[in-house]
């Protein structure tokens, strides 16, 4: 072995990046494998001098960021290219270098990594979680918690809708707390994983193991609670789990797709006990926020897309973050692959069916009058009629607005649809709402609670 083997960092590293980056990404783009290490540098291996350059450009950054993060010395990385042989194996790593210590002295031992977390992702941490006028109070009682679990906001649960940073801000805590006190006992497991083991404790007579383990812990982390819905066993468990571990002053999170009170089919009993702290809603990020998202997700993967792309999909996805990344990693891959530099024309035309999905999907002009109209106590009649008071003009105009944002019709036929309206009215009523949001950076949250609200009915029917 090298005085200087760095082969334990990089199998770590590459263990982190496989849990983080989608199966498809990660198999596409670390075909690599350690060669050998230098005194500040590992020699990496790679199929081909394209896939060295295109590495070198999309990840490198990466990989010696998350090098230094697990050995805490800063170690360069060095693509070397090594076709494979007819037996479809790697050239043979490179020989050790000769041992040039003088007689007595012992080698110098490469720092161990820092350990994670065994149920844990690192890349959910507060570090990298953008906070916006959508999360901005669920994240600060998020980063109390972790610094001191059990005292306050117990239970802590989380609720909205798909792709909305719930299961990033669950694990933040863990994280945090975790590094602040590597002695607290932590378990992070989803609602689904809970029940399997209940019912597999069951069957193998192992309830007294199962009871120890959930009660005996510091802090508790369990994934889409709804899950528990139409469950009564588990329900049931989880009752006197809770019990315990809140008499104990133990802490406990919880994320939900809807707040405690819509779960039905919960018990009346543990429904209050996840009521009984702290629920706080995540809300879609407003533009401002997508931006930051994008932005920060371009900076920490080192790649080469112009701010004027941000603005295009932060304008285009409103949905959530997982659709904002899901963008970025279809126009990092096409990047990658043809070697083309992502500029605005390409970004349009690669993401227009992403784009046409998000903003229209089965939307229609009966669920934005609908949802309109009971938000702001007027009836249909009154959006599509002629009636000019503040009252009803304000939302007729923003269900104009929100019509040409998230739907295909144009402005002639969004006129029609409007009580017969030519289209100049309706590009009038849009460019005010534009105009208003200049001014009240409330409108946007209204008007993205509004979406968000329409969109769920759309795929109710």
């Amino acid at each position: 072995m090298d005085s200087w083997d760095y082969q334990v960092f990089w199998n770590e590293a590459m263990s982190q990046f496989s849990e983080e980056l989608s199966e498809q990404e990660y198999s596409m783009w670390f075909n690599i494998e350690y060669d050998s290490s230098t005194q500040d540098t590992i020699l990496v291996r790679v199929p081909s001098a394209f896939y060295r350059d295109q590495l070198a450009k999309t990840y490198q950054k990466a990989i010696e960021a998350r090098l230094f993060e697990l050995s805490g010395k800063k170690i360069g990385t060095e693509f070397v290219v090594v076709k494979p042989n007819p037996t479809g194996t790697q050239g043979k790593p490179a020989a050790s270098r000769p041992d040039d210590r003088k007689p007595g002295k012992p080698a110098e031992e490469a720092p161990r990594p820092r350990e994670k977390h065994p149920q844990l992702n690192i890349a959910y941490n507060f570090e990298n979680y953008i906070i916006g006028e959508n999360n901005s109070f669920a994240t600060n009682a998020a980063m109390a918690i972790a610094a001191n679990p059990g005292t306050a906001y117990n239970p802590f649960l989380i609720y909205g809708d798909v792709g909305l940073g719930k299961t990033h801000l669950m694990q933040a805590i863990g994280n945090r707390a975790w590094i602040l006190n590597p002695k607290l006992k932590i378990i992070c497991v989803s609602a689904e994983a809970f029940t399997n083991d209940f019912i597999h404790s069951i069957h193998e007579k192992a309830m007294s193991s199962f009871k120890n383990r959930y009660r005996s812990v510091d802090i508790l982390l369990i994934d889409d609670i709804h899950f528990f819905e139409n469950k009564e066993g588990s329900q049931e468990e989880l009752f006197h789990t809770f019990n315990a571990l809140y008499d104990g002053n133990k802490q406990m999170v919880f994320t939900c797709d809807r707040p405690a009170s819509e779960l039905k089919n919960l018990s009346d009993r543990l429904r209050s006990r996840f009521e009984r702290g702290l629920n706080v809603d995540l809300q879609p990020p407003n533009y401002e926020t997508r931006y930051a998202i994008l932005k920060k997700k371009v900076e920490t993967n080192n790649l080469s897309i112009p701010p004027e792309v941000f603005d295009v999909i932060a304008r285009n996805i409103s949905t959530n973050v997982r659709d904002l990344e899901a963008a970025l990693v279809k126009l990092s891959a096409y990047a990658n692959l043809v070697g083309m530099n992502i500029t605005l024309e390409v970004a349009q035309q690669q993401l227009k069916d992403v784009f046409s999905q998000t903003r229209h999907g089965n939307v229609t002009i009966d669920h934005i009058i609908r949802s309109v109209s009971e938000t702001y106590k007027v009836t249909a009649n009154d959006l599509k009629g002629k009636k000019r008071t503040r009252s009803i003009v304000v939302p007729r105009q923003i269900a104009m607005y929100i019509a040409r944002e998230i739907t295909e019709y144009s402005t002639t036929e969004l006129g029609l649809e409007f009580g017969g309206r030519d289209h100049t009215t309706v590009m009038h009523s849009c460019q005010k709402i534009d105009e208003q949001l200049k001014l009240d950076p409330t409108l946007d949250s209204k008007i993205q609670k509004l979406i968000q609200s329409i969109r769920q009915m759309s795929i109710k029917g």
